[in-house]
């Protein structure tokens, strides 16, 4: 936990008692400093209850005696509608930040690598905190992915924290600074929460506040919005930017392409057996952390050997069974149609499970991989959506939910794969699950149990 003593003297309202909003309340409880806490939720307000937290309704805040308001990131402050204790705060001049801005206040000796983008963040930071670890280099993991960031461990100057920061979080940071702040790509995502793509951007784009000489930034470059960035970027004094691109070279910087990099001065490195890493995307990936590690002085040996160890994250494009030559993945994580791309360009012979709250465009915008895909299993609300857009392109069937899917998809595979290539089992719905699932992480779950108790089945990568 980290110890949040130099803000003593301080007082904060925590809005949001889940993971994030639950360690901030420990980590001001444990350092003394005045906090009161709110949950819309009564079985999350029970739970901050149960560790002392003291519970203020929103209309009795004293909002001139408070210093922020630490707000969970996935409670909208001000699009498409503010929380009434957002509106509150800001209504009284409260700053309004979140608990990666706390951890940046009280460690200030730190260095910081921050990663954002649309899609591949997760998987990049948990390459580079590998990497990172692999070297013998101190270093703490966390932010969006895994721990939130008063959980971790305290560093000192020869530590660095690895955070992976959605747009959500970017956009209430006050102090924060990025010694290496990675972006990867942009591709339209939570609209309603920026407003539009301009707003969007403009959130992202707070990982390179207040980078100076001497930091650096690393830039995929592959669509429009992250070269204009790039050009951006590269003219901030003394800050080196690394270029990255998929099939062409950079000045300056990294190309790379599906299991393949190539680095600015001509050192190839070939990953194409790794399982884990799969795809141009994850080549993207993979290009980002040798680009940031490579900056961190991390020797290219170690590099390599921590490409080839990387163990995978769950929930994305992770194989968690086979039956003969039918391999099963789990990429719960891809829940926009884009993420979606991402695992059909990855495979053939694809028995695809999709759907759940469908996101805008739904599965149109994926016609360029339907030839990889033998059949499609529908579930949940969007069947009807995508029925009609995969009507005369692509096979598929109603399925309802996913045991039944997994189940049509096994038998099917089965029948027509014979012994020929390998074949998948894919779920990548290029949906949100709230339709019937608590989260993407609950869904994945259960596919990767279900998955492993199909008879015959042989387990694969982690551990339940």
């Amino acid at each position: 936990m980290i110890d949040l003593g130099t803000l003593k003297g301080s007082s904060f309202v925590v809005l949001g008692l889940a993971r994030s909003g639950l360690a901030t309340v420990r980590a001001l409880q444990a350092a003394g400093i005045d906090c009161i806490a709110w949950d819309d939720n009564a079985p999350s307000r029970e739970a901050a209850a149960a560790i002392g937290a003291e519970l203020v309704e929103p209309a009795k805040i004293d909002w001139p005696k408070i210093t922020a308001l630490v707000i969970s990131p996935g409670i909208p402050n001000r699009l498409p509608e503010p929380h009434p204790v957002a509106a509150a705060a800001r209504a009284s001049g409260t700053p309004l930040i979140c608990d990666v801005e706390l951890l940046a206040r009280v460690r200030k000796a730190a260095r910081y690598l921050a990663v954002t983008g649309t899609n591949g963040k997760s998987t990049t930071t948990a390459l580079i905190g590998h990497i990172l670890k692999s070297a013998g280099i101190a270093c703490e993991v966390g932010g969006n992915i895994g721990r939130g960031a008063l959980d971790l461990e305290p560093l000192g100057a020869e530590g660095i924290y690895v955070l992976e920061l959605s747009s959500y979080q970017l956009e209430l940071l006050e102090t924060f600074h990025a010694h290496v702040a990675v972006w990867l790509n942009i591709t339209p995502d939570h609209i309603d929460r920026h407003g539009d793509m301009a707003g969007y951007v403009a959130a992202k784009a707070h990982i390179f506040d207040r980078q100076k000489a001497g930091d650096c930034a690393v830039i995929g470059i592959d669509d429009a919005y992250s070269r204009a960035m790039q050009e951006t970027v590269a003219a901030l004094p003394g800050v080196t930017t690394v270029p990255i691109a998929l099939d062409r070279s950079v000045a300056g910087g990294v190309s790379f392409r599906t299991g393949m990099l190539i680095d600015a001065d001509g050192y190839v490195v070939d990953f194409t057996d790794v399982p884990t890493l799969p795809g141009a995307h994850n080549a993207q990936n993979a290009a980002a952390a040798w680009a940031a590690c490579r900056w961190l002085g991390v020797p290219r040996e170690v590099i390599v050997e921590g490409l080839r160890s990387y163990p995978g994250l769950p929930h994305r494009q992770e194989r968690v069974a086979s039956i003969g030559n039918v391999i099963y993945v789990n990429d719960s994580k891809a829940t926009n149609a884009d993420a979606t791309a991402r695992a059909l360009s990855s495979y053939r012979d694809i028995y695809w499970i999709l759907g759940g709250q469908a996101k805008e465009g739904g599965v149109a915008p994926l016609a360029p991989w339907f030839d990889r895909v033998r059949h499609a299993f529908l579930i949940g609300e969007a069947t009807e959506l995508f029925a009609r857009q995969l009507e005369g392109k692509l096979g598929y069937s109603r399925c309802g939910d996913l045991k039944s899917a997994l189940d049509a998809a096994h038998e099917r595979s089965r029948r027509e794969a014979g012994d020929g290539g390998t074949a998948v089992v894919l779920l990548s719905p290029a949906c949100a699950s709230w339709d019937q699932w608590k989260s993407y992480e609950h869904r994945g779950d259960a596919f990767r149990g279900m998955a492993r108790a199909l008879p015959g089945a042989q387990s694969l990568g982690r551990a339940a």
